[in-house]
């Protein structure tokens, strides 16, 4: 990957329904030079997608909160399980697992404050394999979603 890779990468991180033709223009190549500069990116796996950033504000859930889990335990099963079940819960919109403690950390949107704890008492209380939630109300996004190009 070379600097003019990683300026593809950079215009169409920020603007991801740049056209090739716009994208060509800025960083000096042809149409069909950069068009397979972008399939080959593609192709190794360095772009994996295209998607839409979501306003939670507009979407109607703008309480945000990150939650860290600490599990009882970390074989292979309880990981599996806890995993699965936060798979499966719609207000978790990212998930990572961590090195060393807590094990997990989880974003979390919902309506209001009344909705959060009433997800917390009836699901994330009640996740497979937790020991501790601890959580911590998003105030403010500073940097979203920055590329590290």
């Amino acid at each position: 990957m070379d600097a003019i890779d990683r300026e593809i990468l950079s215009i169409l991180h920020d603007d991801g329904r740049a056209t090739m033709t716009q994208v060509a223009t800025k960083v000096g190549l042809s149409l069909s030079a950069c068009h397979r500069r972008f399939r080959d990116l593609e192709a190794g796996g360095v772009i994996r997608g295209f998607r839409a950033d979501l306003d939670f504000d507009k979407l109607g859930t703008p309480f945000e909160a990150l939650v860290f889990v600490t599990m009882a335990t970390g074989d292979h099963s309880a990981v599996q399980a806890f995993e699965e079940a936060v798979a499966q819960v719609p207000q978790i919109v990212q998930a990572q697992r961590l090195f060393g403690d807590p094990d997990y950390q989880l974003y979390v949107a919902t309506e209001t404050k009344q909705t959060y704890q009433e997800l917390y008492d009836s699901t994330l209380s009640r996740l497979p394999g937790v020991l501790r939630l601890t959580s911590t109300l998003i105030m403010k996004t500073v940097v979203a979603h920055r590329a590290p190009l």
